[in-house]
């Protein structure tokens, strides 16, 4: 016999989703039996579903969760809830997530790996909670971005600073098997990232932290870096733009993305401004990546290394 099911279905901005979604997990009345994040493609928003087994109201939902909303400073978002079929709503979401093909990587959950071509990089990245799968424009422009430079030149210090799920580190060392830093101010994020490390075979090379920017001391000590990745938002890539600057060697390389175009002016005017500047940029949608250099002083000519 089929049950009904109610989900619970909620838009929100990156980093509010990742606490609603631990929020909802939490919470014992009403207790959901999943909750999923999803990227919204061509948008900086996420869909928070939660999935429950008995009778449910947007307002039974809100009640439960208002003080705590509070407590997190998140905004009250709105609700949408419907009945559904009871089935394997893990199977099929990832059914519905093609692998992705960005350069010589492969991304995918594990039902889609045995179709990798044979000569690609393979990440195994399952949906869940934090931001990355490959899927958004973001993301893929700045697989497409390690790709290119990796085609130029290796890179021996890597940062992933706002990691998500790690995909990007994951590339990096997938490449260049370096010790690499995966950062994000989230724990959540820096869970799915260890977890994804650990199903990819790459714990040798990638060290995730929880850290706000770069006050872990573990991203001082790895400093300087050849290459800094940075996929998270216009506002916080221009308040980084110095103290990642000053964290970038001499003919060191920055991936900087999560910023819309009509953002990119103010995004380069902020990194020109501490000496970074641009070698290239990968425009997806409505999306810009920039590939951005700290220029060598060499016999009087500012050249890349």
């Amino acid at each position: 016999m089929i049950s009904t099911l109610f989900l619970a279905s909620m838009n929100l901005p990156a980093p509010a989703a990742y606490s609603l979604a631990d929020l909802l997990e939490g919470l014992d009345a009403p207790q959901a039996m999943s909750v999923s994040t999803f990227e919204i493609p061509g948008t900086a928003e996420f869909t928070v579903q939660a999935l429950y087994p008995e009778i449910l109201t947007a307002n039974t939902l809100l009640n439960a969760m208002t003080p705590l909303l509070e407590a997190l400073a998140i905004a009250t978002p709105e609700i949408t809830i419907e009945q559904v079929e009871e089935r394997d709503w893990v199977a099929q979401s990832l059914a519905d997530l093609p692998p992705i093909r960005a350069g010589r990587f492969f991304i995918a959950g594990a039902h889609s790996l045995g179709r990798a071509p044979c000569a690609a990089l393979t990440l195994h990245i399952e949906a869940g909670l934090a931001f990355g799968t490959g899927h958004h424009e973001t993301t893929l422009s700045c697989l497409l971005a390690i790709d290119w430079l990796a085609r130029r030149r290796r890179f021996e210090r890597v940062l992933d600073l706002g990691c998500g799920t790690g995909v990007l580190g994951m590339a990096a060392a997938k490449l260049w098997r370096r010790r690499i830093v995966a950062s994000d101010i989230d724990p959540v994020a820096v869970k799915i990232t260890a977890e994804n490390v650990r199903r990819n075979g790459l714990t040798a090379f990638i060290h995730p932290v929880t850290a706000a920017g770069f006050g872990h001391p573990a991203l001082s000590r790895a400093a300087p870096y050849d290459l800094v990745l940075a996929n998270i938002l216009a506002r916080p890539l221009m308040r980084l733009a110095n103290p990642m600057a000053r964290r970038v060697r001499p003919g060191g390389m920055v991936v900087l993305s999560g910023l819309l175009r009509s953002q990119e002016a103010a995004v380069r005017s902020a990194y020109r401004t501490q000496g970074l500047f641009l070698t290239r940029r990968i425009l997806c949608g409505d999306w810009s990546t920039l590939v951005l250099h700290n220029p060598v002083l060499h016999r009087g000519n500012i050249q890349l290394e």
